[in-house]
């Protein structure tokens, strides 16, 4: 993890002073900004698993920032610096990202003190379904209740045992696969979710890139063809988030930064060949088409367009915000930029898109997923011959007048095939992801655009976060 000065604050209370930052900008009540500031409770366990002749203890934490909805959602994260100011923090990320983005939870974030490269498959499925047992009995994991994903470290393989787990402790549960979301096609996961969150940073890009005004606040003209992208992290979410940028939209990723060093190419990456030496070398030291540096973090401060911090928190702070020539940042990753950061970056005038909105497309395709498992039938299985069979009587009718008006003319063979194609799930999935990011986009807009007090997106994103929840709190009689 990137060294943040000892002189900011930390990520815990980076997110309370943005939080901090927005409700001085509102109307509320003293009782009702505290109730929704404060995590509502946290669970600490710890508990040991017989492996390599002796008993190992691990330390894991569920926490759930807000019940103004329920269930509460929230991914779980294998990582050694876990712990319960940074799994607190997360979750209140959660619950405004949730708010923002119309997904119906609270915000709940869990996490696990563990090197998950320090232990081979079979122990780490002894170790997850141990922290399951932990949390299922306690409902901390439920449909209901409390639904857990993928994050750092976790992917659809332990969700898959987390469901699993889930279903041999209830086993009357119909709806036990809705327990968990971000799981394998094959065990009631939904197309378009590994992708979800890269594709998400796509979108909102794209929402960003509609509006010329936005853009020429950011010193930038023209759309997204030809921007140059630098990448911190190739995880899930950086991968996809440049594959997609580069294949659909013409933007060239010129640098890569990853735990070893960075990449550098002015001329464009090859982003899969990156992604396919990091998977077998674990680094990307000893690339052949690019140049390596060492000290990753310089490349940050190389000149592009668009950098997309996708890994860690605080990776941009008060050590190198002042040298970072990025005129737009969107944050890919939770909290990469810290609060005093933040100040530099935006008194320089460089456009940030938060996190909050930015990487909110794992949990919308999350929210997908779940309605999938209650409904227990995957998207356009009802619809979609019906769809195509519509849609084939117009293109008749077409031909039919063609030929009784003697006009002469016909339908391109590549129009007929893609009218005639039903939609299906992962069509949908992503139709729905991009109504929701642009939706969300520009409801932070209105806010950003038409009040003289707020300057950022970010501050426009709480306040458009917040508000929702307050008045979800309100509804209830709180």
């Amino acid at each position: 993890m990137a060294q943040i000065p000892t002189s900011e604050p930390s990520f815990r209370d980076s997110v309370d002073l943005m939080f901090n930052r927005a409700v001085a900008l509102m109307d509320l009540p003293p009782g009702l900004e505290e109730k929704i500031r404060v995590c509502n409770a946290t669970y600490t366990v710890r508990f040991g698993v017989r492996l390599r002749g002796g008993i190992q203890t691990f330390t894991g934490y569920r926490s759930v920032h807000s019940e103004h909805m329920e269930p509460v959602k929230g991914g779980i994260r294998y990582a050694l610096s876990v712990n319960q100011d940074e799994v607190e923090a997360l979750a209140a990320l959660m619950t405004y990202k949730c708010a923002l983005v119309e997904a119906p939870f609270g915000g709940a974030k869990g996490g696990l003190c563990i090197d998950p490269r320090a232990w081979d498959e079979h122990e780490l499925e002894l170790i997850t379904r141990r922290f399951a047992y932990e949390l299922v009995k306690r409902d901390l994991i439920h449909p209901a209740q409390n639904v857990p994903a993928p994050d750092m470290g976790t992917s659809e393989r332990e969700m898959a045992w987390i469901a699993d787990q889930y279903a041999r402790m209830h086993t009357n549960d119909i709806n036990a696969r809705a327990c968990v979301t971000g799981k394998p096609l094959n065990y009631g996961g939904i197309a378009g979710r590994v992708e979800a969150t890269g594709r998400g940073v796509q979108f909102a890009l794209r929402a960003f890139f509609r509006h010329p005004e936005d853009v020429a606040q950011a010193g930038l003209v023209g759309g997204l063809e030809g921007k140059r992208v630098i990448v911190q992290g190739l995880g899930n979410v950086g991968y996809h988030a440049a594959r997609f940028l580069r294949d659909d939209d013409g933007c060239i990723v010129t640098g890569i930064v990853e735990r070893d060093g960075a990449l550098f190419k002015a001329s464009g990456l090859d982003v899969d060949a990156v992604r396919d030496w990091l998977v077998k070398h674990g680094g990307v030291a000893g690339f052949p088409d690019a140049r390596h540096s060492a000290e990753g973090a310089a490349v940050l401060e190389e000149d592009c367009d668009i950098l997309i911090p996708a890994a860690l928190e605080g990776v941009i702070n008060l050590s190198n915000a002042h040298a970072l020539k990025a005129p737009l940042i969107i944050e890919a990753a939770n909290g990469p930029i810290t609060a005093a950061a933040d100040d530099v970056l935006r008194g320089r005038g460089t456009v940030i898109i938060p996190d909050l909105y930015a990487n909110a497309g794992g949990v919308t395709v999350s929210y997908f997923e779940w309605v999938k498992n209650l409904g227990h039938i995957r998207f356009g299985r009802m619809q979609r011959r019906q769809e195509e069979a519509r849609h084939q009587l117009v293109i008749d009718e077409l031909e039919r007048l063609s030929a009784d008006t003697g006009i002469g003319w016909t339908l391109s063979p590549d129009f007929k095939q893609k009218y005639l194609r039903g939609a299906d799930e992962l069509e949908l999935v992503r139709s729905g992801l991009d109504d929701t990011m642009r939706g969300a986009y520009d409801a932070m807009r209105q806010v950003w655009h038409g009040r003289d007090d707020v300057t950022d997106l970010r501050t426009a994103a709480y306040l458009v976060a917040i508000g929702k929840v307050a008045a979800s709190y309100r509804s209830k009689g709180l």
